[in-house]
């Protein structure tokens, strides 16, 4: 920064190291993850730019419980009656891990791997479920994360192709 007549001085100085400490303090906040306090139930790893630990980003589910939620009921080939799913959309939870893609693998507890192209998170409403009418799911329910379309807004979804995109025991999401 120069004075009228060009000259840098100690305020300019001053001034100009503020606004660097400034904006490199942003970026560092902007490229962080609160840490999880509980158990991790949620690893997003692979293209992430906010991560807290490591090069991945990793949930509790407190902190998946902070992201707005979503509630819908829908028919599932899993249940005999509609069922109520509750959680963050899928492309909030991306979003707060930095995410950038063009393919999820979603993998399981028991290590079943599901593809999900990038995109279906801003084309459909996909939520992380983290409740069953209105219940925290045990493991044995098939919790407890479960990524679920709702299959009954379009008749697109009510397929195979995004059936086998659903992901129960959901643990981790792998971004490329």
């Amino acid at each position: 920064m120069t004075d009228a007549k060009g000259a840098t001085g100690p305020l300019s100085r001053l001034a100009a190291g503020v606004l660097v400490a400034a904006c490199t303090l942003f970026q560092a906040q902007a490229q962080t993850l609160e840490k999880p306090a509980g158990p991790v139930v949620l690893t997003v790893q692979g293209g992430v730019s906010k991560t807290n630990q490591g090069d991945k980003a990793q949930f509790d589910m407190k902190m998946l419980e902070k992201l707005p939620q979503k509630s819908f009921t829908t028919q599932t080939p899993w249940y005999p009656k509609p069922v109520t799913f509750t959680g963050p959309l899928l492309r909030d939870v991306l979003a707060a891990a930095g995410a950038k893609g063009s393919k999820i693998t979603a993998v399981a507890l028991n290590d079943y791997k599901t593809e999900i192209p990038f995109d279906d998170a801003s084309r459909h409403d996909v939520i992380v479920a983290r409740l069953m009418n209105d219940r925290p799911m045990p493991i044995r329910e098939k919790g407890p994360l479960f990524i679920i379309f709702p299959f009954d807004t379009k008749a697109e979804l009510r397929t195979e192709l995004y059936y086998n995109r659903s992901a129960w025991q959901l643990s981790t999401l792998q971004i490329r």
